[in-house]
């Protein structure tokens, strides 16, 4: 596979910012917190749809980032990095434990595009048909629809606060158009906030909704500066099926060497030589049982 040179044209440092008025503003009425959210999600939606977003990484680090939030809902103390240790670094016959039970579904979550039976294999203890009805009991615009998703699961099943946050987040999709879903509801709430309801609940989804697609399109931003640079040295690399590699981690949010389709020992030199070139990082600052990613 080859790489051809980036765009020089293709400036990622030219993304539009988002409006001062919505990151500064503060709010006490549904009305005005509903004004703010729909102002960001429609900023995050322009921003998603530049060509230089890679958006499958960026859909799986904010899966990351939605797990580290759900997994503290819960009262448990893994965080982002002890998740990718528990995904990553599962050899054959583990089982990921709760924790990286919670990051699965919410990669599984964004693997695909938003579908009742992609969903299926991301919360699989529910049935088709009962994913069908609660993305249906979304009604209105599509922080509402989110949210009366959300607050559907919550009052049939309590305790599945990860899989009802998923399902919200595939109904925002839904209603906005996008083909994937996009983590963003888990990174805004508060733990208290998954005991509201009615207005209240909505109250708190705007909120979310607002400082999750602030921090969402600063990743943005970044991945896309991250992935012009790894495109722009992809030509420099002269292993076999380093192109391959390439593309695996503009689309993954974290890597073993032993998961790129090289031998070990090109894997392990190859990660070495992007990480000299300034195109990916090591994530873990061990020696051994390494993790890289742009």
């Amino acid at each position: 596979m080859t790489f051809a040179r980036p765009d020089r044209s293709i400036d990622p440092d030219t993304f539009p910012r988002m409006p001062s008025w919505v990151t500064s503003a503060s709010t006490e009425t549904l009305e005005d917190v509903a004004f703010l959210s729909g102002a960001a999600l429609s900023h995050l939606h322009l921003v998603l749809g530049r060509e230089e977003v890679p958006q499958a990484l960026l859909r799986d680090r904010l899966a990351l980032r939605a797990a580290e939030a759900c997994v503290m809902f819960s009262g448990r103390q893994e965080r982002a990095a002890e998740l990718r240790d528990a995904v990553h670094l599962l050899r054959p016959g583990d089982l990921p434990g709760p924790a990286g039970e919670t990051y699965l579904a919410w990669q599984r979550a964004v693997e695909g595009p938003v579908s009742v039976k992609a969903l299926g294999r991301a919360v699989p203890t529910f049935e088709p048909g009962q994913i069908a009805m609660w993305l249906d009991a979304g009604k209105g615009l599509p922080v509402t629809r989110a949210a009366m998703v959300l607050e559907a699961v919550l009052m049939d099943a309590p305790r599945a606060e990860t899989k009802g946050l998923i399902l919200a987040d595939a109904a925002l999709a839904q209603a906005l158009g996008w083909g994937h879903l996009v983590p963003l509801l888990a990174g805004g709430l508060k733990r208290a906030d998954l005991r509201k309801r009615g207005d209240d609940l909505r109250f708190a989804c705007h909120r979310a909704f607002v400082s999750s697609t602030i921090e969402a399109e600063r990743l943005a931003a970044d991945l896309a500066r991250r992935a012009a640079h790894l495109k722009a040295v992809a030509p420099k690399l002269r292993a076999k099926g380093a192109g391959d590699a390439v593309e695996m981690f503009l689309t993954r949010d974290a890597l073993t060497p032993s998961a790129l389709p090289l031998p070990d020992r090109a894997a392990r030199r190859l990660c070495d030589r992007l990480v000299d070139l300034g195109a990916i990082r090591e994530l873990t600052g061990r020696d051994t049982f390494r993790l890289y990613g742009v």
